[in-house]
């Protein structure tokens, strides 16, 4: 078996754990988890499915050391007590058989936690919240510090006893710890407060604990925010500072980034660079000579390769490029590094289903984190032809599934290009990582000899019924939604004026000059789209402003992405105004109606970004020829209603595979 990437692919042992190659998956919330905090059978095999697919390394997501005190999430995992050990034994288990080392994140919310979920006031270092704007929590006290750092070692033993390999305690991201460790949430005047050390001793004391209660041979693995990346936060030269006073104990540093009110860089954003951390690993195991993990952004083995290669870090850190893909590792290794479904750094399915919405963990790209491919091996008994219009993502997915499980197919495109809105909106810079999946699609279906692309198609009713179909999959995808507002068409129509909409400014990305010092830029519309604009035009210096009908800019969006967006908005001086209504579009300004009053926007580039509306010009016709037939038509992703990949990516699976099975075809 050839080996691709060999610094990837070499072992190392950490005390008494040898992993298989240097990939770990980095501990994510899930949401997999029951009411009680116990593991569900999803859960573990979303784990084993990992596992499987080549990992070194799994460390589980931050599992809750005292309850309900330090509850973080609804659903989040315990183990503050012994009832929770079988369950724990069996994903240990279950991960172990697939040759994988399993480790389990420690960790007390302190005062991330929600008063509304653990019916109590939050705990901390002091009385100063989380972030802006969050709860107030009580500041503990000496003896309870002590009865804390006590609960992690209890905690620790029971994971052992379990079968974790390793303990990774949860030092970073603004959890309890990491509460006292930053200035920005320790104002304590006490031995715990202050200078490096004292902010320090907490976290000594639950290494202590933890080593005292497991033992000389289970590894001990630090998170860390080595760089907070917050005003009067922690710099990394602050983190090696106090790291000089709990270095000894560690075995493993797992270097991240950032607090609550610098998410967007703990949770990376899309424009943020391949491998950007790895600096923070780095810094760290150069002044202490100790294995470090690198994150951030990490894809492409080949960037993995690099890091490792360079001595930046000893272990690579995947996180949502293993809930984009399991067998990322087993891709890397042994096949073609196409076949990896990159992770496209959304922030959709996995943060955004998460935070805030506390809903289970999806993906965008992919659509079940539970079972993968195991759908492949159930095929179709009898012929079935299936066409679908429209080769976009919620299409593509479609046609590469059916076909996947034996279906004929044939798929009709317009464009001379498959790929759809996302080979659009890829053009825009701080959204390139958006075309790794239409590529990754793209390559898919090229492997498939029962699955023609025809592009340049001018489909009608009759060229579907020239295949004879059992099933017809529409999905046309979705337009620019431009609604009967005063002058808003005749303008996006007409070259003296500067109205533009989202696919005009798409169409030119390249022309726009990167200086544009003194040029006015109005953009309506606060969603994802509008926001996507100002992101583009407001760092090249022009006087931005956006305007939204909502009482908020940016409904909707993931934590990530939002704290992205406050941060770019507040740095460029974005004009944001929100209940305000665009009532007349002129050729270089903008009508709105703003505070009771009328308002004039003079711009030299208008942007009208209101979303997207579903394009189905063929559903009627199709749903009409075939009534009556024995074939069965469907109508999914944005054809339907506009909405997100996610959503067609699902449809496109799910329902192919539910409507095959019920046309009894499996």
């Amino acid at each position: 078996m050839k080996n691709n990437f060999p610094h990837i692919f070499s072992p190392i042992t950490l005390r008494g754990m040898t992993m298989r190659n240097r990939v770990a998956m980095m501990p994510m919330g899930s949401d997999f988890a029951g009411h009680n905090g116990e593991l569900s059978d999803e859960h573990i095999k979303y784990y084993e499915l990992r596992a499987r697919g080549g990992t070194g390394l799994i460390i589980v997501e931050n599992i809750c050391v005292k309850y309900p005190e330090g509850s973080n999430g609804t659903t989040q995992l315990r183990i503050d007590k012994d009832c929770y050990i079988p369950r724990l034994f069996n994903l240990t288990e279950a991960c172990h058989r697939q040759g994988a080392c399993i480790g389990i994140q420690l960790n007390h919310a302190g005062a991330s936690a929600l008063s509304s979920r653990i019916g109590m006031q939050p705990v901390s270092a002091s009385g100063l919240p989380s972030k802006p704007g969050g709860e107030i929590p009580r500041p503990l006290t000496k003896e309870e510090l002590t009865s804390i750092a006590k609960d992690y070692g209890t905690a620790a033993k029971r994971a052992v006893n379990a079968g974790f390999d390793l303990i990774e305690i949860h030092a970073g991201h603004s959890y309890l710890i990491s509460q006292f460790l930053s200035p920005t949430m320790n104002d304590r005047t006490d031995e715990f407060g202050g200078c490096a050390e004292n902010r320090a001793r907490f976290c000594r004391m639950v290494i202590d604990e933890v080593r005292s209660a497991i033992g000389p041979r289970v590894p001990i693995s630090l998170r860390l925010s080595v760089d907070e990346l917050v005003a009067g936060g922690n710099t990394v030269e602050d983190c090696l500072e106090y790291l000089e006073f709990l270095n000894d104990e560690v075995d493993l540093f797992d270097t991240s980034a950032a607090l609550n009110p610098t998410i967007q860089y703990q949770i990376d954003a899309n424009y943020l660079a391949d491998g950007w951390r790895a600096y923070m690993a780095k810094a760290v195991r150069d002044k202490f000579h100790k294995p470090t993990i690198a994150i951030g952004n990490i894809r492409s083995p080949q960037v993995a390769e690099d890091i490792l290669a360079r001595e930046d870090a000893d272990l690579i850190g995947l996180g949502r490029g293993l809930i984009a893909d399991p067998d990322w590792c087993n891709k890397a290794r042994y096949g073609d590094v196409c076949d990896i479904r990159k992770c496209i750094s959304c922030n959709v399915g996995c943060v955004g289903n998460r935070i805030g919405g506390n809903k289970p963990l999806r993906c965008t790209i992919n659509p079940d984190l539970i079972h993968g491919e195991a759908y492949k091996k159930v095929k179709v008994t009898k012929p079935c032809s299936v066409v679908v219009v429209g080769a976009g993502t919620a299409g593509l997915e479609a046609a590469c599934t059916a076909a996947e499980v034996g279906c004929s197919v044939t798929l009709l495109e317009k464009e001379d290009h498959i790929g759809g809105l996302s080979v659009k909106i890829s053009k825009i810079p701080a959204k390139k990582r958006l075309a790794d999946f239409p590529a990754y699609l793209k390559h898919r279906a090229e492997k498939l000899d029962n699955l023609t692309i025809k592009t340049n198609a001018d489909v009608t009713l009759d060229m579907i019924r020239a295949y004879n179909p059992d099933l017809v999959v529409n999905a046309t995808g979705s337009v620019p939604l431009l609604p009967p507002i005063e002058g808003l068409h005749e303008n996006l129509i007409n070259e003296e004026s500067s109205v533009y909409s989202i696919t005009d400014m798409i169409d030119h990305v390249k022309d726009y000059p990167e200086d544009l010092s003194g040029k006015k830029v109005v953009v309506v519309g606060g969603g994802a789209v509008g926001l996507d604009v100002v992101e583009f035009f407001a760092p090249r210096g022009a006087q931005t402003t956006i305007i939204e009908m909502l009482p908020a800019i940016g409904n909707g969006l993931d934590a990530s992405s939002a704290s992205s967006m406050k941060e770019c908005m507040e740095k460029h001086h974005v004009r944001q105004m929100v209940n305000t209504a665009l009532k007349k579009v002129n050729p270089r300004s903008f009508l709105v109606q703003y505070d009771g009053r009328e308002e004039e926007l003079p711009f030299d580039y208008g942007f009208v970004c209101l979303g997207m509306k579903a394009h189905s010009p063929l559903w009627a016709d199709i749903e009409a020829g075939f009534e009556g037939t024995d074939t069965e038509v469907l109508n999914i992703g944005d054809s339907v209603r506009a909405r997100r990949i996610i959503d067609g990516t699902d449809a496109g699976r799910h329902m192919v595979l539910n409507t095959l099975e019920r046309l009894g075809y499996r």
